[in-house]
């Protein structure tokens, strides 16, 4: 795991101590440019993530073992290294309060919101199967914002009981290869809720991480718990109605696109904007991505000229 470097621009770290949890360094300061292409960068290294695994099992259901090796360990690198670096270099998810707070905001909004609408599209759009997933979807939200709302409670409320609900695991749905089942607008709603789920997914293993790191096991146990449904249970349902995985060559394709982009577009130009800012750590974070992605394309590129 590399360790950010951190600029004169930042402040010097202070100490604070909230509801019990011991004392966390203050969050890192980098300037709000850097720190919206950092968010963005974390959306796309959070899908990638996701999407890796998807393409993994895909390629070890074709007997391909050394090329869902390779998908599994980038779905890793995208995870647990660029975007745990990311999440450093801005202070992500640092305080159990704060992340309990936004996961309830953000399951509310899909639960009461987002998923609601797009069942209605879906119907409209004569997808009768996205309806009905969306629909599913929007009451399992519901359960994470309860479950959530009572955690936040017993954290912040000495003396409160703190046998709050921990949720429960998943096991994961497969992902069946194939094309999309819907289409319209209905289809880019697919798209647009299998991002949030991978980056609910991502960010609530962040949010487990420093629960457990602060003394909160149960609150670790109850994000890592709903993490586990956000990408193996809703993200998986929605990518086989997208048609997001394909064959092991067309999904090969795909990453070295990805990979591709983020290596000599995305990255280089979040790295140019650090520097001029005066983030100079950031911008070697972003370099030093950059190159990881060029190589995970230069990886996948082989995987894919071994298949032939």
């Amino acid at each position: 795991m590399r360790t950010v470097r951190m600029t004169s621009t930042v402040a010097v770290a202070a100490l604070v101590l909230t509801f019990g949890q011991p004392a966390r360094a203050a969050a890192p300061t980098v300037q709000p440019s850097t720190r919206a292409d950092a968010l963005t960068a974390m959306h796309g290294e959070a899908f990638a993530h996701a999407k890796y695994l998807a393409y993994a099992q895909e390629a070890a259901r074709a007997g391909q073992t050394a090329v869902a090796q390779l998908f599994t360990r980038a779905a890793r690198t995208e995870r647990y290294d660029h975007f745990a670096a990311e999440a450093d270099l801005i202070g992500f998810g640092t305080d159990n309060v704060a992340n309990l707070t936004d996961a309830i905001r953000g399951e509310e909004y899909e639960a009461y919101v987002m998923y609601p609408a797009f069942a209605r599209q879906a119907v409209a759009d004569g997808c009768r199967a996205a309806a009905d997933l969306f629909t599913e979807i929007s009451v399992d939200e519901a359960g994470h914002a309860r479950e959530f709302r009572a955690a936040r409670y017993a954290i912040t409320h000495p003396g409160a009981d703190q046998n709050f609900p921990v949720g429960t695991r998943v096991t994961p749905v497969p992902i069946r290869a194939g094309l999309p089942k819907c289409a319209g607008q209905t289809q880019a709603n697919l798209d647009a809720a299998l991002h949030g789920e991978a980056f609910a997914n991502a960010k609530y293993t962040r949010y487990a991480e420093n629960a457990r790191a602060t003394g909160q096991a149960r609150l670790g146990r109850l994000f890592d718990n709903a993490a586990s449904q956000e990408i193996g249970e809703h993200f998986a349902e929605e990518a086989t109605l997208a048609g997001l995985v394909r064959s092991t060559d067309a999904n090969l394709r795909d990453s070295i696109n990805g990979e591709q982009y983020e290596a000599t577009t995305m990255y280089p130009s979040f790295a140019r904007r650090a520097a001029r800012v005066g983030d100079a750590s950031a911008a070697d974070l972003f370099t030093e991505i950059a190159g990881d992605e060029a190589g995970h394309a230069y990886a996948f590129t082989l995987a894919l000229i071994n298949l032939g």
